[in-house]
């Protein structure tokens, strides 16, 4: 007996100095610096039509691997990674939607797991932290439809804890054996039953919905065991919102030491002394509701696009969001705060390259961070020579030459389009959108390099659009180069994507030290930067075949 006793407290003796390999969740938010989201990716995912209820078992499994383009962005290959590490970035965020990848008992489909331990493995092999989560199983459902099965409201709790904790479970048991540097979150953006952004529109019962999950979370995750007994978890405020209410109204789980708290902002930056005080607000209000608690906290998501209004700070006063940008970072750093980049920096095909889409953005945020003199790399487009293979799969469709805020023609008097090979005659046409619903399409004969003239007869006073268009059945061509004219006869080249119904190969062609990459995408739906579908976009920055979108 007395040897059956001195082996167990051996036993006992081994787990407590294992568990003690795990650092402190605070010492994980400190050593994370900062952060980024591979958003619109692992989380993207569309409801079928009729497929919108999770009552029925048709909502659950609709999607396969595709699921990860389906929001316009490319497939997520290790080099992105490694350029956001050698950026400065320490840390990865993985958003994850699950239920396009559950059938209808709850069990996850095992290529999804694997792909998403893939990706882990992505983040993990650069030396960078990695949270991973439950994204858009959680969010407002609009039009009165049912996306989203994890509600703050005290009845779906009760009718969902049995699948939320098993879809954890199966989340735990794949991770359970990787270490400290992978961390994860039980939630992402939780609202009521009526769509409440900020604060529930009942706060007794959606505050204590929000806590019933977390603790379901935290207990799930802990019973798996292994590292999972130790791993740092994160939960978030209702709606990841950072009102005082809302933070006051999180509970911690378990007793502080591997929890930290979460929250989200989006606020309108407006000028670079509104910035200073939004920030110090935000950073005060943390303190004070979440961290005076005993956890860490992580900001989530935070950018240069607010939600209400809806504009992108980077486009309508770029010096004003790299201020604001510079500050938060450095403010957020001195209280202790981890903070993660929605999404943008690189989109779309960049990521494919991988170059940066805002590279100037990157490096303010890695700088505020490691301090001016840090040397990171920041690639971008410019930095490539690239073509565009365009493939038509019938009559009318069109490649976008220039889109964007509208040019005067007392500003530029025409583009210039150069294709690798000569078009067959009578194939495609450049279209040219003017005011109002003027257009007037300009047919290419047999010629490598076609300059239009606009003509304000026929397009007024500015030009809004202009696409390559094909006229009649299928047809391809390879753009070498699309560029605005200006009046003084100088060239601004443009950037080329998909209009509708064609699809787009984008091809470095000159060594960089940058592996070349091609990456065809699909024509997607439109979806503000928050990641959510917009069926009827109103005016603001959207996202669409992973390109920004202006509607005016």
């Amino acid at each position: 007996m007395k040897k059956i006793l001195t082996i167990v407290c051996c036993l006992i003796a081994t787990l407590a100095v294992g568990a003690q390999d795990f650092e402190s969740a605070a010492d994980a938010v400190k050593n994370m610096g900062v952060g980024w989201n591979l958003g619109n990716t692992l989380d993207a995912n569309n409801q079928s039509a009729g497929q919108t209820d999770p009552a029925k078992d048709s909502f659950w499994g609709q999607a396969g691997l595709d699921s990860e383009n389906c929001w316009g962005q490319p497939t997520t290959k290790p080099g992105l990674l490694k350029m956001m590490k050698e950026a400065g970035f320490g840390a990865v965020r993985v958003p994850i939607t699950w239920y396009n990848h559950m059938d209808a008992s709850g069990k996850v489909d095992a290529a999804w797991m694997a792909r998403v331990r893939q990706v882990v493995d992505y983040v993990l092999d650069q030396g960078m932290y990695c949270l991973i989560n439950v994204h858009h199983d959680t969010g407002a459902d609009d039009s009165g439809k049912s996306y989203h099965w994890i509600k703050a409201d005290g009845a779906v709790y009760a009718a969902t804890k049995a699948r939320f904790e098993y879809l954890w479970r199966q989340i735990s048991t794949e991770f359970r054996d990787f270490g400290q540097q992978l961390l994860f979150e039980g939630y992402n953006e939780m609202v009521d039953g009526k769509s409440t952004w900020n604060e529930p529109a009942n706060k007794t019962d959606g505050y204590k919905a929000v806590n019933d999950y977390a603790r379901s979370f935290v207990s799930a995750v802990r019973s798996t065991g292994g590292n999972n007994t130790q791993r740092n978890l994160v939960v978030n405020t209702y709606a990841a919102s950072n009102s005082p209410a809302a933070m006051a109204a999180l509970e911690l789980p378990e007793q502080a030491g591997h929890m930290a708290f979460q929250i989200h902002s989006y606020p309108d930056w407006q000028s670079e002394s509104h910035a200073r005080q939004l920030v110090d607000n935000l950073v005060s209000n943390i303190s004070s509701g979440l961290m005076s608690k005993g956890a860490p906290v992580i900001v989530g998501e935070y950018s240069t696009y607010s939600v209400w209004p809806e504009r992108d700070w980077y486009d309508v006063n770029r010096q004003v969001a790299l201020y604001a940008m510079d500050y938060f970072v450095r403010q957020t750093k001195a209280a202790g705060i981890a903070t993660f980049y929605w999404m943008g920096l690189s989109d779309g095909a960049n990521r494919s390259l991988p170059v940066f889409s805002q590279a100037d953005l990157a490096e303010t945020i890695t700088k505020a961070y490691h301090g001016a003199d840090f040397e990171g790399k920041y690639p971008s487009v410019g930095d490539l020579q690239l073509e565009y293979h365009v493939e038509y799969t019938g009559p009318w469709q069109e490649l976008n030459l220039y889109s964007g805020a509208p040019v005067k023609l007392t500003d530029y008097k025409g583009l210039r389009l150069e294709l690798k090979e000569r078009p067959a005659a009578g194939a495609l046409q450049i279209k040219v959108y003017g005011e109002g619903s003027r257009e007037t399409g300009y047919p290419l004969s047999a010629n490598a390099s076609t300059t239009v003239y606009f003509e304000s007869a026929k397009t007024g006073g500015s030009v809004a659009r202009v696409t390559l268009q094909t006229m009649a059945g299928t047809a391809e061509a390879t753009v070498v180069k699309a560029a605005l004219i200006k009046a003084d006869g100088s060239e601004t080249p443009t950037a080329v994507s998909v209009f509708w119904g064609c699809t787009l190969t984008q091809n470095a062609v000159t060594p960089t030290g940058i592996s070349d990459a091609r990456k065809s995408l699909p024509v997607a739906a439109v979806y503000n930067l928050r990641g959510l579908p917009a069926p009827k976009p109103s005016k603001g920055i959207y996202i669409q075949n992973g390109r920004k979108i202006a509607v005016r």
